[in-house]
């Protein structure tokens, strides 16, 4: 939704560029108008259209929208009082909670670059990602404070920020926290170096006049990550305008949209779609946000009748787990809207059973499968409301072009013929930071002057634009939804004082789709017992995510080898498949 008076932008169609063909019922629009300002000043507004609305839910407590900006205001001003200038890095390392909703629009507001990150990131992932993007203050809550603090010395942190789930909960819900969860939380010493939320934010009352400061739409917004086949985490920079672009494109794909419809935002703020579609498209479209900071597939469950949400987006596996639950026998789903599946592939079979629960519990609609990357925010392709095509991920956005080409070049494949997706756009992302070959080798700018990405992904089109995944160049093992790539794992082993080598793969899950396991090879006279074993696991769980933990670590003699001396990892993935 573009508003009166504000900064607008267009984008021309290429010639000689593949369009979709939209002659179908529920036509999408090829192109849009886009505001040229920043994700903040898209925020305020739709803020100052809708003032009494509700922005978002938190635990039975609202927030409208005129409450949120005052608290980003406030927020904003504080961040001045203690140093932050335009270009500085701010980590953001919380679940979906209104203060990680403050902080993000502030840190935009002053000019600065919100450095996504996950909380439950293992100590040495997190000292990693302060200081590849260079952060000199972080937010997080008191839980996390112990790994922190593990890890500060080791960065270039000048500011530690702690808030608090409590102090966003309503009264009546905030008793209850506190004899459950809440006695849970270690306190934080009295002379810790940190600043607690609640004083943070009246330091406000000190800044300067002004803090605001003037930022345009190609300037880096936000930084979120992705790991790569060499095992190297890759910052990924994105602009106001990838993430303004995305909020126009998502809501002219969904045509039925309207202001005040609420989405269950459970997929995370440090994820693409988490951020790009649940939080920032909905709170600038006027939407209202059911903040989820944890959840699982019984949880979900509930706070869909609970909410009533007109939106809801998942990986196949949650909808798997969905089918299973007692709770939604008798739920009554004809609130739903939209339904969207992504993360990885969701297969005819699961996608034929999830239709035909959600007519049985009174919806309109089916689930409608997406595809994107992290380097173009998020989704960018999308099945139509209206069309549905087997084994198609969908139709690209408009002003989003897809182009299939034989791998790592510019040649370009009639349709229906396999090869590598490129994707091109105003979400296309500015790079990776500080990476200069990283990005050179993966944004490309064709004859036809655009810039494209190459995805490492393979797929097709058919001659009406509909794109179909059929998998993946690049080594990668998707568990629930997440990413996870085995090279920065065996990094990870390979480097223990008692490993010769090692080598991960993906194990199919009924659950999880994949699931992560080890196979290592120990140094000479180390011996293979569970003693071993587990030294190796809590070195895995000091060092890997919680979501990329190996299940199990199988000890070899030998790792099979291909004839160049590539560990075989596909021949250790077959082994498993026939047990």
């Amino acid at each position: 939704m573009i508003i009166k008076g504000e900064k607008t932008r267009t984008f021309d169609i290429p010639e000689g560029v593949k369009t979709p063909w939209f002659g179908f019922a529920g036509d999408l629009p090829q192109t849009l108008v886009y505001s040229d300002g920043t994700m903040y000043e898209k925020l305020a507004a739709i803020a100052k259209k809708f003032p009494n609305n509700i922005a978002f839910d938190f635990m039975g407590k609202h927030t409208t929208y005129r409450q949120m900006i005052g608290k980003i205001d406030a927020c904003a001003k504080s961040l001045r009082t203690i140093g932050i200038r335009p270009g500085d890095k701010v980590t953001i390392a919380m679940p979906n909670c209104p203060q990680a909703i403050f902080m993000l629009y502030a840190v935009n507001r002053v000019g600065a670059v919100a450095n996504m990150i996950h909380p439950l990131s293992a100590e040495k992932e997190i000292e990693d990602y302060l200081n590849i993007s260079h952060s000199n203050t972080i937010v997080t809550l008191d839980q996390f404070y112990n790994k922190i603090e593990a890890i500060r010395g080791n960065t270039g942190i000048h500011n530690v920020i702690i808030a608090r789930i409590r102090d966003e909960l309503s009264r009546t819900i905030r008793t209850g926290y506190m004899l459950t969860e809440g006695r849970k939380i270690a306190p934080i010493p009295k002379d810790a170096p940190v600043i607690t939320w609640e004083k943070f934010m009246k330091l406000g009352k000190e800044a300067f006049r002004d803090y605001k400061v003037e930022r345009n739409a190609d300037d880096p917004a936000v930084i979120l990550y992705s790991g790569g086949t060499t095992g190297k985490t890759k910052g990924i920079v994105l602009t106001n305008m990838n993430f303004n672009a995305l909020s126009e494109q998502v809501v002219s794909a969904n045509p039925m949209f309207r202001p005040g419809d609420k989405m269950l935002a459970a997929m995370p703020l440090f994820h693409g779609f988490g951020l790009g579609v649940c939080i920032h498209t909905m709170l600038t479209q006027g939407g209202r946000c059911v903040l989820v900071p944890r959840f699982t597939a019984k949880s979900y469950a509930k706070l869909i009748t609970k909410y009533r949400c007109n939106f809801i987006a998942g990986v196949p596996t949650l909808y798997e787990a969905l089918l299973r639950l007692p709770s939604m026998e008798k739920a009554d789903l004809s609130c739903l809207k939209g339904v969207f599946s992504g993360g990885d592939s969701l297969t005819v079979e699961l996608k034929k059973k999830f239709d035909k629960f959600l007519y049985s519990h009174n919806a309109t609609i089916q689930v409608r499968e997406g595809y994107g990357t992290t380097e173009c925010v998020t989704a960018s392709c999308l099945t139509p409301p209206s069309v549905h095509k087997e084994g198609s991920i969908g139709v690209p956005f408009p002003d989003t072009y897809y182009k299939i080409v034989k791998p790592d070049t510019e040649e370009e494949l009639p349709y229906g013929e396999e090869g590598e997706i490129l994707i091109a756009g105003p979400s296309v992302m500015e790079g990776y930071l500080d990476m200069p070959e990283e990005t050179a080798q993966t944004l490309r700018v064709h004859k036809d002057g655009l810039k494209w990405v190459y995805t490492g992904d393979l797929g097709k089109m058919d001659e009406q634009g509909f794109i179909y995944f059929r998998g993946r160049i690049k080594r990668m093992i998707i568990t629930s939804g997440y990413n996870v790539y085995p090279a920065q794992l065996e990094n990870i082993f390979d480097a223990h004082e008692k490993v010769h080598m090692s080598c991960v793969i993906g194990v199919p899950d009924d659950y999880k789709m994949q699931k992560v396991k080890a196979f290592v090879m120990l140094k000479e006279g180390v011996p293979a017992t569970a003693e071993t074993k587990e030294e190796l696991m809590a070195y895995a769980r000091k060092n890997i995510a919680k979501y990329a933990m190996p299940y199990d670590i199988e000890f070899r003699p030998e790792l099979p080898t291909t004839l160049v001396g590539k560990v075989a990892y596909r021949q250790l993935e077959e082994e498993e498949l026939n047990k």
